[in-house]
C-alpha cells in the first residue's frame, strides 16, 4: 500500500494550521484592515464565558461550607486580592484593578487552555462547516488559540498601557505626570542648558520604558503559546508519519507520538497556567507604577 499522494507535506500541514481565518487576505506586514476572525470570536466566546462562571460562582455563594467550584473560585480570588494589595496600595484603585487582575487570568487561562484540544479537531469541524456550505475545504483556516495571535496578545498590552496611563494622570494630575516624564529617572538641574539636555533624556527614557514594556508584555505571552502549537503540530505530524508507515519501526513512531503528545500536554497545563499568571503579575506591576511617584 502506498500513502495518499494528495496528503499536505508537512510544511503544508504547518503553513495550513498556522493561518488565520480572515476577512481579507492579509498583502502587508502591517494591515489593520485585516481582522482575524477566528481569535475574535474565540475570545469572545471564552471571555463570556469566563465571566459567566464567575457570576455564577458569586450568586452561589453560601456562608457555610463551600463546594468544590466555590471554594476554587474564592482560592483564586483571595490570591489575585493579595496580590493587587501588596503593589496597588491605593485601596480606591484597586476597587478596579483587583476585578481587571482576576478577569486578566481567567480569560488568558481559558485562551491559552485551548491548545490542549486535538489539533485537528475544531479546524476539521470547521472544514465540515466550509464543505456544507459549498465553500473551499482548502482554505478553510481556523487557529482556536487567540494567545498564540500576535495582535490579541499586543491588543492586551496595549489596553493595560492605556490603564497606566490613566491612573498617571489620575494620580498625579496632566501637570504632576508631565514633570514627572522630564524629570525622572536622571532628575534636573537649576541650569537652563543641562535641564534642557536632563529633560529630553529623561523623556527619551520614559517614552523607551512604555514603549519596552508594552512590547514584552504581548511578545512574551505570544511567544510562549506559539511555540507551545508548534510542538503540539510536530507531535501530531509523528502520529500523520504512522499512520502513512507500514515499516516496523512505524510502531516506534506510533509510542513516540502518545508519548511526547501526553507529556507535552500535562507540561503545557503548567505553561498556559503560568501565563496567565505571569501576564497578570506584570499588569499589576505596570499599574502600581503608575500610583509610584518619583
Amino acid at each position: 500500500m502506498a500513502a495518499d499522494p494528495n496528503a499536505p507535506s508537512a510544511s503544508e500541514y504547518i503553513v495550513h494550521h498556522l493561518t488565520h481565518w480572515q476577512n481579507k487576505p492579509q498583502t502587508e506586514i502591517v494591515d489593520f484592515s485585516v481582522f482575524n476572525l477566528d481569535s475574535i470570536f474565540f475570545s469572545i466566546l471564552l471571555g463570556v464565558l469566563g465571566c459567566f462562571f464567575l457570576w455564577k460562582a458569586a450568586r452561589r455563594a453560601t456562608s457555610g461550607v463551600p463546594g468544590r467550584f466555590q471554594a476554587a473560585v474564592e482560592i483564586l480570588v483571595e490570591m489575585v486580592e493579595s496580590e493587587a494589595k501588596g503593589i496597588v496600595h491605593n485601596a480606591n484603585s484597586r476597587k478596579l484593578v483587583a476585578p481587571l487582575a482576576l478577569t486578566i487570568f481567567v480569560w488568558i487561562f481559558l485562551l491559552n487552555a485551548m491548545d490542549l484540544l486535538p489539533l485537528d479537531f475544531l479546524p476539521e469541524v470547521w472544514k465540515l462547516i466550509v464543505g456544507a456550505t459549498g465553500g473551499d475545504v482548502s482554505h478553510a483556516y481556523m487557529r482556536s488559540v487567540p494567545t498564540a495571535d500576535l495582535s490579541v496578545t499586543m491588543g492586551m498590552s496595549v489596553s493595560v498601557l492605556l490603564i497606566c496611563l490613566y491612573y498617571n494622570v489620575k494620580n498625579k494630575g496632566v501637570g504632576g505626570w508631565a514633570h514627572e516624564l522630564v524629570c525622572a529617572p536622571f532628575g534636573t538641574s537649576k541650569n537652563p542648558i543641562f535641564a534642557v539636555i536632563l529633560g529630553v533624556v529623561n523623556l527619551s527614557m520614559q517614552l523607551i520604558e512604555f514603549v519596552a514594556k508594552t512590547v514584552s508584555h504581548g511578545m512574551r505571552l505570544f511567544g510562549n503559546m506559539y511555540a507551545g502549537e508548534l510542538v503540539f503540530m510536530l507531535i501530531a505530524l509523528l502520529g500523520g508519519a504512522w499512520a502513512f508507515s507500514f515499516a516496523p519501526s512505524g510502531l516506534m513512531l506510533l509510542l513516540l507520538h502518545v508519548v511526547a503528545g501526553w507529556a507535552w500536554a500535562v507540561f503545557h497545563i503548567l505553561i498556559i497556567t503560568l501565563q496567565a499568571f505571569v501576564f497578570m503579575m506584570l499588569t499589576l506591576v505596570y499599574i502600581g507604577q503608575a500610583h509610584d511617584s518619583h
